[in-house]
């Protein structure tokens, strides 16, 4: 019954954790291209998922994680993240966030995108610090960890200046089963992974170790190792993005 279609939306928001404008986006999107019926939202630096605005870093990754949905498909909850022109620079971020409404208005805001914050580290600071000027509630960083071995020395210290939360990608509880999950391009990536979890821990207010609930994986012993580290832990639901 279409009139039922409203309180439809809220049920199924209220059932995935989604606000009601998530579910208008992400059923406007999928009829458009279904129905090939007018054009579908472009691609996005800044975007809103819940009462949080994520900030489309980068498209580089210093993993290739085997369930990863980036190389098949290109939308997150509605939104285009593919950055066809490049990486946004810093000014084009902050630009984005306004176009957003600024950051007070959001909960948090989050370096997420479908690449890795970190290998941008000098706009992902410069980024956070006039954010958190401009009335920024919370700062979070969803990463893989790999931030110090990419950059050949601990950046934890820098990220606690302005980070508030930060999200780390554990995602299996062995070397070999993570090198085969996460298929890392940087030797020594899961050792590297576990002490910047355990530096962090250390001078970030919130600390979050994930893991992707694969059929495999330990969940119980991955949630051991981010308590063992100081952190939390959170599973994450597989094919499910947002």
């Amino acid at each position: 019954e279409p009139a039922f279609i409203t309180q439809t939306a809220a049920f199924v928001a209220e059932l995935k954790g989604l606000s009601f404008e998530d579910i208008g986006r992400i059923t406007a999107r999928g009829a458009k291209e279904l129905f090939g019926i007018g054009e579908a939202e472009g691609a996005k630096i800044a975007y809103s998922i819940r009462d949080s605005l994520y900030l489309n870093v980068t498209a580089k990754c210093t993993n290739r994680c085997v369930f990863c949905p980036k190389n098949r498909d290109s939308v997150v909850k509605g939104h285009d993240l593919s950055l066809r022109g490049g990486d946004p620079s810093a000014e084009e971020l902050l630009k984005a966030v306004e176009s957003e409404g600024g950051p007070a208005r959001w909960s948090e805001v989050v370096f997420c995108g479908y690449g890795e914050p970190l290998t941008r580290l000098d706009a992902v600071l410069k980024v956070a610090r006039e954010l958190k000027k401009r009335g920024a509630r919370r700062i979070r960083v969803n990463t893989d960890g790999l931030g110090n071995l990419y950059h050949g020395r601990d950046i934890t210290g820098e990220l606690a200046q302005v980070v508030d939360s930060i999200s780390i990608s554990l995602n299996a509880p062995t070397k070999e089963q993570y090198n085969l999950i996460c298929r890392p391009s940087l030797d020594g990536a899961y050792e590297s992974m576990l002490d910047f979890l355990a530096k962090c821990a250390k001078k970030i207010p919130e600390v979050t170790a994930t893991a992707v609930a694969m059929e495999g994986v330990d969940i119980k012993a991955c949630a051991e190792m981010a308590r063992a580290a100081g952190a939390k832990f959170r599973s994450r639901p597989y094919n499910e993005l947002g």
